[in-house]
């Protein structure tokens, strides 16, 4: 395909993979555009032919129950991005020549449509801490004065921010390992990968291809590419990519930052990569006591945000301002209540074991509510790092053994309660056990390192009901 001008749509064959947040704003505006469009869904339920209707009130083809089949004629396929590489329908692209972009790729071609000043985008990625991250950037380039929006895998259309009639300054954009895969021609301003564990390996295939997709914001950046100091992973995937001339590695830690670095001196975040003399100037950016909350992960994500941010031209004051005014989604390490002088503290959110590593490290004597659907993850390294900090573990869920097990090997001495339910209850139950399990000055943590949706329909639920359950302790 072309440029992405509108003469280059009109009348294009593009077959767009998949209802849904991706698909239908990617099916209208190429329909916008002129193209010919076909959509293909793999269901057929109620939601989907509601859906169908509409963009065939429009003038657009649904095919719904057979996302297989390539449409005749098909000349680019524009995918959802959770759709998997070896879906037969693109084997059959790859035989034909026919090239597939996700929503991601379309927004990048689309951003100059009409001749307007494209924003630049400052992108982040990582197994952990994504949205946090890029809602930290969109705060503090606020508080710079600019006009921008956090969007991406955080929720928010790319096409929307894009092509709608608010002109941006600048995007915080926030991209999935599903998102890069099908964005090959992506350039950022600057970008960051925040830190590498194993996950979505089933949809990967590997963790090295999993890697390489997450590798690819970098590919073309132009001022910075920022990566974790703890995780020389990131700092690999800096040294593979192919950036423009100019463009610098930048790296956060949490210790005293070297020269082309931000890091933490004596409770204070510091620059040391956008200052002149480096090697022996640095600038004062905020507080430790400016993040919220301040877990050591979480000071990471500030850090990120801060140097996308400064190789963007931010000043000081709005990283400062920024992190102040900047306020946390639900259940990503929550405090819920205080009770008989026990934390109960709600991290729903730590799906996987790199995020409840994470949230284990924040704290130092522990009650752990734990367990869900594994997705194939194994627990020992998460225990065996996470045991000195353990007084007792509440344990629920399908795949509870598996923790149970990596328990008995590497923290033997750690009471365990293994709840045998998997009903919305069992965590009233879990609460309770945890409870009589804490002693004054502990934390109860919600930290599953699995997926809610054995017994939840998402997270948010699964916190919301921990939250429930610790205020009846209280009544």
């Amino acid at each position: 395909m072309g440029s992405g001008q509108v003469t280059d749509w009109q009348g294009k064959n593009v077959t767009v993979a998949g209802l849904g947040v991706s698909g239908i704003p990617a099916a209208r505006v190429l329909h916008g555009l002129g193209a010919k469009v076909t959509v293909v869904n793999d269901g057929d339920d109620a939601r989907a032919r509601e859906q169908a209707a509409e963009l065939e009130a429009l003038g657009v083809t649904v095919r719904l129950g057979d996302g297989a089949t390539l449409p005749e004629g098909t000349e680019l396929i524009v995918t959802a991005p959770g759709w998997k590489p070896d879906k037969p329908l693109f084997t059959a692209a790859h035989e034909a020549g026919v090239p597939i972009w996700g929503d991601v790729e379309l927004a990048w071609r689309l951003r100059e449509l009409d001749g307007r000043r494209a924003a630049p985008w400052l992108c982040v990625t990582g197994t952990n801490g994504k949205t946090t991250t890029t809602q930290m950037l969109a705060s503090i380039l606020k508080a710079a004065g600019l006009r921008t929006a956090a969007v991406g895998n955080i929720g928010v259309s790319l096409l929307d921010a894009v092509l709608g009639e608010e002109h941006y300054d600048v995007l915080a954009v926030e991209l999935s390992s599903y998102q890069l895969h099908w964005a090959p021609s992506l350039r950022a301003h600057s970008a960051a990968v925040l830190n590498l564990a194993p996950d979505h390996l089933d949809w990967h295939g590997s963790m090295e291809a999993y890697a390489r997709d997450k590798g690819r914001v970098y590919e073309g950046n132009r001022i910075a590419c920022v990566y974790n100091v703890a995780d020389k992973a990131t700092e690999d995937l800096v040294r593979e990519a192919d950036v423009e001339e100019g463009c610098r590695a930048v790296g956060f830690t949490l210790g005293a930052p070297a020269p082309s670095q931000l890091g933490v001196v004596d409770g204070i975040l510091v620059d040391r990569a956008f200052v002149e003399n480096r090697q022996t100037n640095a600038q004062e950016l905020a507080e430790v006591s400016d993040v919220d909350p301040p877990a050591p992960h979480n000071i990471a994500n500030a850090l990120a945000a801060a140097g996308l941010a400064r190789a963007f031209g931010v000043p000081a004051k709005a990283v400062r301002d920024g992190l102040r005014a900047f306020t946390p989604d639900a259940h990503r390490i929550a405090h819920v209540a205080d009770v008989d002088g026990v934390a109960y503290v709600d991290d729903s959110k730590a799906t996987n074991t790199h995020a409840a590593q994470a949230s284990l490290a924040a704290y130092e004597s522990i009650v752990w509510i734990a367990g869900g659907l594994a997705k194939g993850a194994t627990f020992d390294e998460l225990v065996a790092k996470s045991a000195e900090r353990l007084r007792g573990v509440v344990l629920i869920g399908a795949d509870r053994a598996l923790i149970r097990e990596a328990l008995a090997r590497h923290a033997p001495e750690v009471p365990v309660v293994d709840l045998d339910r998997t009903d919305t209850g069992a965590m009233l139950a879990a609460v309770q056990e945890a409870r009589r399990l804490a002693v004054e000055g502990d934390t109860v943590l919600l930290a599953p390192a699995c997926a809610s949706m054995d017994m939840f329909v998402n997270y948010n639920q699964r916190g919301d009901v921990f939250a429930q359950a610790v205020s009846e302790l209280g009544a």
